[in-house]
């Protein structure tokens, strides 16, 4: 047979169409999809035959131009484009909020809330009692205010959405004093000077990178006086022009630590300094901590703590330490969280119902610190003993050992972490299951692992592949032990 007679045998998409399985899904998908499959089939095996030379044309598989050979790769192609990119995977790395992996899980209430206000209607901006248009702002305002004693609280979309708009809506046109040693880039090359200078405020950097103190802040202080006389000039010639100071800002070194020879300004100096040259200070607190979890290893500034100290303006992460879905919250002083709201940008960052859903009902277990510890995914993976870990690495290993007997299997000690630019310099003692797959690399092993139905993303360690169990929930064993399979 000859490129012009394999040519000639290309089916009519109608004809396919009629197919008793084709007619059966396009009442389900629809027409439309069906028929561009058939017609992308169609297209790619004309492609395949005009692509082939005159001699090897006899050694084409004439049977891919049936009809039925033509339905089913529709179906199959039809099946595969429907297949979702965003799907569950199985944590087995030991990284608690892994950035690539979506950060924190979220509790079960959160789910069931996402779930149950998604699907209908909703209050998201109408007060109910009241008959008219509502405020998303006040959905879990007086319920932050509640948990972490701030006179006010806004959520945008995330803590870099909140750090643009607290330093537009504070210090457009000002100066913002910062440390030298806290200017941080977070990942996807977000860095504090350059936030900065797209809200419109102007950086005024002071000290070193490694010490800071509280004189450091007050000598850059440049107040409105200052500034119309011109007084400014005789202590600082080397700059150009200077602009009225807005405010003092610290930045927690979330995703990094500087050791040794080191000094910084506390948050009870600053509120001091602020309160002499009345100058509202903002602390960008980052990994969301609303518990003390120094009885767990981990020594991270808590929020309530945190703005017992009289700050003005703290912000922080919902998706990370806090346990909750991705966003921003600002806390702080009314009068500036107000201001806040009414910035033009507020609409441009906020959050939709299911963020607010899943934020609230994650903030509801914090009312009662035993419950938050239980139910919330993140604090239960970090306050988790290490006997409890020790019997889970056991009842996953006695799983695999089920369903492969060909594999061998290790319990062994490893050092976990937070991970999400939280907590550097923190390990968690934690166990995991050990897995060698006969002559095969460790690097296979993960490879299949991530091949299966529900992923398995493992970690690798001085090329042995662990199973990190801190990370995998009790209902997710049974899963890897069939990726194991």
């Amino acid at each position: 047979m000859n490129k012009k007679e394999l040519l000639r045998g290309l089916p009519k998409i109608d004809e396919v169409m009629r197919q008793e399985s084709l007619v059966v899904l396009s009442e389900e998908k629809g027409d439309l999809l069906v028929t561009r499959a058939v017609r992308e089939v169609i297209a790619d095996l004309r492609a395949s035959i005009l692509d082939l030379k005159d001699k090897d044309a006899e050694k084409f598989d004439a049977s891919q131009l049936e009809i039925t050979r033509v339905a089913e790769a529709a179906a199959a192609r039809l099946a595969e484009d429907e297949e979702l990119n965003l799907y569950p995977v199985i944590n087995a790395t030991g990284t608690i909020l892994h950035t690539n992996l979506g950060r924190a899980p979220l509790c079960e209430d959160a789910v069931i809330n996402v779930g149950r206000v998604s699907k209908g209607y909703s209050d998201l901006e109408y007060n109910v009692p009241k008959g008219k248009r509502g405020s998303r702002h006040d959905l879990v305002g007086d319920l932050i205010a509640e948990l972490t004693g701030a006179e006010d609280a806004m959520v945008v979309n995330n803590n870099a959405a909140a750090t643009m708009i607290v330093l537009a809506t504070l210090g457009a046109g000002k100066e913002i004093v910062v440390s030298r040693g806290e200017l941080v880039e977070i990942g996807g090359a977000f860095r504090i000077p350059d936030i900065m200078m797209q809200s419109g405020a102007y950086l005024q950097e002071v000290g070193t990178s490694n010490k800071t103190k509280i004189s450091d802040y007050e000598k850059a202080i440049m107040t409105k006086g200052e500034l119309d006389k011109g007084e400014w000039r005789a202590r600082d010639p080397r700059r150009g022009e200077r602009f009225e100071t807005g405010a003092l800002m610290k930045v927690h070194k979330s995703n990094y630590d500087i050791v040794g020879f080191t000094e910084e300004a506390s948050l009870e100096e600053l509120v001091e300094l602020g309160d002499k040259y009345d100058l509202p200070v903002i602390f960008d607190m980052g990994n969301g901590l609303m518990l003390d979890m120094s009885a767990y290893g981990l020594s991270e500034p808590n929020i309530p703590a945190s703005l017992a100290t009289g700050i003005d303006v703290m912000l922080f992460s919902g998706d990370k330490l806090l346990g909750g879905p991705q966003a921003g919250i600002i806390v702080g002083r009314k009068k500036y969280i107000k201001a806040m709201k009414k910035h033009p940008l507020a609409r441009a960052m906020r959050v939709d119902k299911m963020t607010f859903a899943a934020l609230e009902a994650t903030l509801m277990k914090y009312r009662d610190p035993k419950t938050a510890l239980r139910d919330i995914p993140v604090l239960r993976m970090i306050s988790a003993s290490g006997d409890e870990m020790r019997q889970r690495a056991e009842r996953l290993a006695d799983a695999i050992k089920r369903v492969n007997t060909d594999i061998t299997l290790d319990i062994v000690p490893v050092k976990d972490q937070i991970g999400g630019g939280s907590a550097p310099m923190v390990r968690l003692p934690g166990w995991a299951v050990s897995v060698r797959d006969g002559m095969k690399s460790a690097d296979r092993t993960e490879r299949k692992l991530r091949k299966a139905e529900i992923p398995v993303i493992a970690r690798i360690h001085e090329d042995r592949l662990l199973l990190c169990v801190r990370t995998i929930a009790d209902s997710e064993i049974e899963a890897v032990a069939e990726a194991l399979r």
